[in-house]
């Protein structure tokens, strides 16, 4: 599980982004390496989605915390779960690389 962050940096989200980019170049040597076996790799990345990380960003000032979120709704925590099983469900022998998740107001940060 990676994090547009990780593709897309953010002032103020030097760390964040820096170890979503490792998590997501992990990924993508663990899948070469995992070649001709069984195990499949994927790399989750999302976009917004409403939990309490903007909470802990902002050191739970809730005000800043739910401005993140104000003119858009963002992904649910269970829809990144439901795109998860969708990824798991699949069969043997369909390895999903990249599953990228955004909400649709979220998709013009993306150019």
């Amino acid at each position: 599980m990676s994090s547009l962050a990780g593709h897309r940096a953010y002032p103020g989200g030097s760390v964040y982004c820096a170890t979503k980019a490792a998590v997501t170049s992990f990924t993508r040597a663990l899948k070469q390496e995992c070649v001709g076996t069984l195990i499949r790799v994927t790399d989750i990345v999302p976009g917004m989605v409403e939990t309490e990380f903007s909470a802990v960003r902002f050191k739970g000032d809730l005000d800043k915390a739910k401005q993140v979120y104000s003119n858009l709704v963002p992904l649910s925590a269970a829809e990144v779960a439901d795109a998860m099983m969708y990824v798991l469900s699949r069969p043997p022998h369909v390895n999903i690389s990249e599953m990228v998740l955004v909400a649709n107001a979220q998709n013009a940060q993306l150019v």
